[in-house]
């Protein structure tokens, strides 16, 4: 695969990452944090690619596999389960 694109992906995750903590610390409710954690599931696939695609970032793409579970967990909670947590 070409550099340009590797360095694309690799921007792309990194700023999808900023991007989706920064709506996540934002706590703007349920539906919000939800679209952040959509936007880390596209963050932690882009470095995954990317993470295999290069050389010497395989850290990376492991990392982001384990981390992409977690983000699935938060898109489920927030945005799919019906059982909503009260706050008490």
């Amino acid at each position: 695969m070409s550099d340009d694109v590797l360095t694309a992906i690799q921007y792309y995750g990194a700023g999808a990452a900023t991007l989706a903590a920064l709506i996540v610390s934002l706590d703007l409710g349920r539906r919000w944090t939800g679209v952040g954690f959509v936007i880390f599931v596209t963050s932690s696939i882009a470095l995954i690619a990317w993470g295999f695609l290069a050389e010497d970032a395989e850290g990376i793409g492991v990392q982001n596999v384990v981390l992409l579970i977690i983000n699935c967990v938060g898109v489920y909670r927030y945005l799919i389960s019906r059982h909503r947590n009260e706050v008490t």
